[in-house]
């Protein structure tokens, strides 16, 4: 089975650690054996000026997913949107109030089907394939979390060598390396069987750190200055 999945992740970190905004957005393609991407692409948002609701992450998800897809044609989309497995061409007004989630959650969902359900419905109908809420209970999600975390460090690092530092919280589980011209990401939760993912960067004279967030357990923090 080859699974195109997105998710977003990486946040810039205020000086007590909390979250401003989120950075980036990664669509990859995942084949057997599942440990990893075949290909990433990526959407960077503006993290000083994000809205942290969860609706531009979903929609920047879906139409990401959506984009690689046409490229590489896989059998089935992944969203990072915990709602069964739920296929997104069928989430009209009636099936969003039947599902067995927050009031808020309900509301996101009621205002984002407005724009992707006919275009999953379009995108079915055209090729056959279903994009589906599953959420991390996907494997292909959560290597699409770890891209958008090496993508949010490769965008800080590029960030510090204009503006001096900046302080990344990573998703969960995860650790990052650089090591020469790659940006290496590893999940540290030894039950995911060693997901992970690399990508390019390219030199640079900087430093950095890696070490837990003081007031999130189970989350790192990427730290780089010039």
């Amino acid at each position: 089975m080859r699974i195109v999945s997105a998710d977003t992740g990486g946040a810039v970190l205020d000086e007590n650690y909390n979250p401003i905004g989120l950075i980036a957005t990664a669509a990859v393609l995942v084949e057997k054996p599942y440990r990893t991407a075949t290909l990433s692409i990526v959407k960077y948002s503006n993290p000083f000026d994000y809205d942290l609701s969860g609706r531009t992450a979903l929609k920047d998800e879906a139409l990401l997913g959506l984009k690689l897809a046409r490229k590489v044609k896989p059998d089935v989309i992944h969203l990072d949107s915990s709602l069964g497995g739920i296929e997104v061409r069928k989430l009209d007004d009636p099936t969003i109030d039947a599902l067995r989630i927050s009031d808020r959650g309900k509301a996101i969902w009621h205002e984002l089907s407005k724009d992707l359900q006919p275009l999953a419905k379009r995108f079915w109908e055209e090729t056959g394939v279903e994009i589906l809420a599953i959420g991390k209970e996907s494997v292909a999600v959560r290597i699409a979390e770890l891209y958008a975390g090496i993508y949010s460090v490769k965008w800080g690092i590029e960030y510090a060598m204009r503006e001096g530092f900046v302080r990344i919280g990573l998703p969960r589980y995860m650790s990052v390396e650089i090591n020469g011209t790659r940006i290496l990401g590893k999940s540290l939760d030894p039950r995911e069987g060693g997901l992970y993912g690399e990508i390019p960067i390219e030199n640079g004279d900087f430093e950095w750190q890696v070490y837990p967030n003081p007031i999130a357990r189970t989350f790192m923090v990427f730290e780089v200055k010039i």
